[in-house]
This record gives C-alpha cells, sequence and structure tokens, in this order.
C-alpha cells in the first residue's frame, strides 16, 4: 500500500482551477485526507460534494489548519498578491507547498520563499501540469539523448480565446488586474510554455528582449499579448508568443532546431510530437502518438503528494520555478523599459 499523507488544500472565493484540483485529491489514494482553509467559506460545499468523508475539517484561519490538522502538503489556490503570505505560513508550519501560478506578482517575492523551503527541507511547487504530459516527457528523453545534438533555436507560441476577455465578470476577477495577478497572458498561460521549454532543453533563459500589450481593445490592464526574443544558455536562441488571439480553443507550438535535427510539438491539439535526426540510420520524420484527453491535473497532483510522502521526487523544484518566474518578469520589465533585459 502507498504511504498516504494529510492534504491541506488554501483557497478562497476566487481560487482558481479548483474542481481540477478537488477532483485530484479525490482520487489520488495518497491523499489519505484532506482539510480546507477557507477564510470566505465560499468553497465548503463545493469541496464537501468533491470529496465526501475525505474532507475531515474545514478551517477559516490557519493558525488552526496548522496546529489541528497537520497536513504534510499544502495545496493553495489564490490569486497571485496573496500566495506568497499563505505559502510562507505553511512553510512555517513545516509543509510542503503545491501553489497554483503564478504565486506572486514579482519574482522577487518568491525567492526567498524558495530559500525557506530549501533550508527546511521542503518541496515548493508550482502547478505547471503540462511536464507530466506523455508527449512533453517523451520530447525531453530526445532531447536529453542528444538526439538533436547541441540546440541552436527553439520557438514557442501558446494562444488563447479572446472570448473570455469580452466576458465582464471575467474581466473583473483577478487574472485581469495587474495588482493582483502580476500580468495577463503570459503570467497565467505562457508560463507553462516557457517551463516546457526549459524542462525539455535542460536550458535557462538568460536574457530578453520583449513588447507587451492589449491588441484586441478590451479594457484590461494586464497583457492580451506578449512576444520576446530570448537568449538561452549555450548559444542557442528563440522567440515566444504568449496571446489571447482566438474565438475558441488552443493553438500551441514548441519547435526545437539542432545541429543533429528538429521537434515539433503541439500538445494542446493533441497532435503527435514530430522529430528527425540525423543520427538515424535512415534519417526521416517520426511521429510519437498517445492517447487524446490523457491531460489532466491529477497525475501531477499525485506526483506531489507522491513527493511530499518521500515516495518519488517532486515534478518540479523550487529553483526551477524560480527560473521560470525571473524570466516571465523580465520580459515585462523588458517591455516596460524598452530594452534587452537580463534574468535574475
Amino acid at each position: 500500500m502507498p504511504k498516504t499523507i494529510p492534504v491541506a488544500l488554501v483557497t478562497n472565493a476566487e481560487g482558481s482551477h479548483l474542481d481540477q484540483y478537488l477532483a485530484a485529491l479525490s482520487a489520488i489514494e495518497e491523499a489519505e485526507s484532506v482539510a480546507l482553509l477557507d477564510p470566505s467559506g465560499a468553497q465548503e460545499e463545493r469541496t464537501r460534494k468533491a470529496l465526501g468523508k475525505k474532507l475531515q475539517a474545514v478551517y477559516k484561519e490557519p493558525a488552526d489548519l496548522y496546529a489541528k490538522f497537520r497536513p504534510a502538503l499544502a495545496l493553495v489556490t489564490l490569486e497571485a498578491r496573496l500566495t506568497p503570505p499563505a505559502i510562507d505560513l505553511a512553510l512555517n508550519a513545516d509543509c510542503h507547498v503545491l501553489a497554483e501560478k503564478p504565486a506572486c506578482i514579482r519574482a522577487e517575492d518568491f525567492a526567498p520563499l524558495v530559500k525557506k523551503a530549501q533550508e527546511k527541507n521542503r518541496h515548493l511547487m508550482l502547478a505547471l501540469a503540462n511536464r507530466l504530459h506523455a508527449p512533453v516527457q517523451e520530447a525531453r528523453r530526445i532531447v536529453r539523448k542528444g538526439d538533436l545534438g547541441r540546440l541552436y533555436g527553439i520557438e514557442l507560441h501558446l494562444v488563447a480565446d479572446q472570448t473570455r476577455l469580452k466576458n465582464e465578470a471575467y474581466r473583473r476577477s483577478w487574472q485581469c488586474i495587474k495588482a493582483r495577478a502580476g500580468g495577463g497572458h503570459l503570467a497565467w498561460l505562457g508560463i507553462h510554455w516557457l517551463d516546457l521549454a526549459q524542462y525539455i532543453t535542460g536550458l535557462e533563459v538568460q536574457a530578453v528582449a520583449a513588447f507587451t500589450g492589449v491588441v484586441g481593445s478590451q479594457p484590461i490592464d494586464v497583457e492580451d499579448t506578449a512576444v520576446a526574443s530570448l537568449k538561452f544558455s549555450e548559444r542557442c536562441f528563440g522567440t515566444i508568443t504568449s496571446a489571447y488571439f482566438l474565438d475558441r480553443g488552443y493553438h500551441s507550438s514548441l519547435q526545437l532546431w539542432g545541429e543533429h535535427g528538429w521537434l515539433k510539438m503541439h500538445a494542446t491539439e493533441g497532435a503527435p510530437l514530430q522529430w528527425y535526426t540525423t543520427r538515424d540510420k535512415d534519417p526521416k520524420p517520426r511521429e510519437f502518438t498517445y492517447p487524446q484527453g490523457a491531460r489532466s491535473y491529477t497525475p501531477f497532483v499525485r506526483a506531489c503528494v507522491r513527493a511530499s510522502a518521500g515516495q518519488q521526487e517532486p515534478p518540479i523544484t523550487g529553483p526551477e520555478c524560480l527560473s521560470v518566474l525571473k524570466t516571465i518578469y523580465a520580459i515585462y520589465r523588458s517591455a516596460s523599459n524598452d530594452r534587452v533585459e537580463k534574468v535574475g
């Protein structure tokens, strides 16, 4: 039988992706029990319905939660502005932490939390769940094996629907208010593809030159579009387009070019992973197919729970989280200052 741990769900009336997190906690055997911390009281009924008897307690005060329930892992889903203090309280209670991204409105607010987590030997993980998607794992295997050789270039884009920005309720949410969210599409969605680029390749973004703005004329004070040139380590260069352009759905792409071949991934569309390497005896494009509908938060949350129980390595580390956050906020600085910005 797997080792099980108690998990705290830390949220409020505006917690994001709560349905996905509740479904994950309900399904994960390693999460033996759950306590809800919700000062607003808005999520109790929803949580009870999703978790049933697995929900052991409901609290409105953090001190009561950590003193009485003593969770091993705190799953924090709050607006970015409120997340660093919540993470700090969890770490002070010796909890591992899984937090909804971006988890801060400045990378400088996240950096001391990474240091504290390391000092306490606790995992600090952002919910960048695409890491465990099958084509991502295969792309990482191909690149790390050396099939593409040294990488020359990386092209990223993640384009989502603008329909949500035409919804007044969404425009009033924290995701559309810079002081609460830290940024718009890039901090909320583009962060996934920036993280995947670094996770798959092992490279880090070192400098950026960027533009951000609202091209769709909606009354929001976060960007609906961010574009950037990226200087990676090991003499690799790249670009990213992170934007709300579509009427519905997603367009996504992660493309790599190297000294021995190339790789193309369109993960949100469910297209096969494609790659080509001159290291094959008979070089020709190859494909990796995988089950459709396999993307969900559950595998990632399960990995975080298991890591917190000491059963496996974490799916993402605190320094890896900080690296992608530093890149995002360097892109915002570059766009604001009209100059190249170093990451770090």
